[in-house]
């Protein structure tokens, strides 16, 4: 009888990267550089028309399509294509290093938190306009009465364990996402932590805060989540 030959199964990424995009073609090479060895970049094209999902593939990334627009819709399809058992989000806009999630992967393989965020601060002018840092500090100011955490921002660079994540049950598709996901995880008594990152000039107009209407309606969006979220769930 031939013998038959089977080959391992592949070795899992030790941690996803989940990366929104829309129409970030000229960040894509930068940010996609700094993911760390090892970890698995997923970038999920929200409807880009510059060749985005293109560039991703062939730089080695993952690529996920979510036909649904929004940042939530966009992250969460991100989160349920994971696999590994970390996970981490960062914006596909090269404001930020995916490289500076390292340490927050760390913090929670160590158990020393449920959910890491970077707190922004910004480098050079035009890194994080006025009106943006004004939405954030007025959700930072709600959440905090909500929730108790003294939370200086609401940045999109975290990590935290994949299957308590998506245990949350996040139903934000929209704008209001990452703060959905602070609030469930303070009402389960989450340990949330944040450490100070560099926030860069982003590469191209945001599509949420780049204007003040924009910001407003990222406001709304948030402050909604703030209101609707009801208290309880699992850790």
């Amino acid at each position: 009888m031939k013998a038959v030959t089977t080959s391992p199964p592949p070795t899992p990424f030790p941690v996803d990267v989940v990366l929104p995009c829309l129409d970030e073609a000229a960040a894509l090479p930068w940010v996609l550089a700094r993911i760390p060895a090892g970890w698995r970049a997923i970038v999920v094209d929200n409807g880009s028309t510059d060749g985005s999902a293109e560039i991703a593939r062939a730089l080695g990334a993952t690529v996920v399509r979510e036909e649904r627009r929004g940042f939530g819709a966009a992250c969460h399809a991100g989160l349920l294509a994971a696999t590994a058992d970390v996970v981490c989000f960062c914006d596909c806009d090269a404001s930020l290093d995916p490289g500076l999630l390292a340490p927050f992967v760390d913090e929670v393989r160590a158990g020393e938190a449920d959910l890491v965020l970077g707190r922004r601060r910004p480098q050079g002018r035009g890194s994080w306009p006025a009106h943006a840092r004004a939405g954030n500090l007025a959700l930072s100011l709600l959440l905090r009465r909500r929730t108790g955490l003294t939370l200086r921002d609401l940045g999109p660079l975290r990590a935290a364990r994949r299957v308590p994540l998506v245990a949350l049950g996040l139903t934000d598709r929209r704008s209001g996402y990452p703060l959905e996901m602070v609030v469930r995880a303070a009402d389960a008594g989450w340990r949330v932590t944040e450490h100070a990152v560099p926030y860069l000039p982003r590469s191209g107009a945001s599509k949420v805060t780049g204007t003040w209407r924009g910001t407003w309606q990222a406001v709304r969006d948030m402050s909604r989540v703030l209101r609707d979220t009801p208290q309880g769930g699992t850790r």
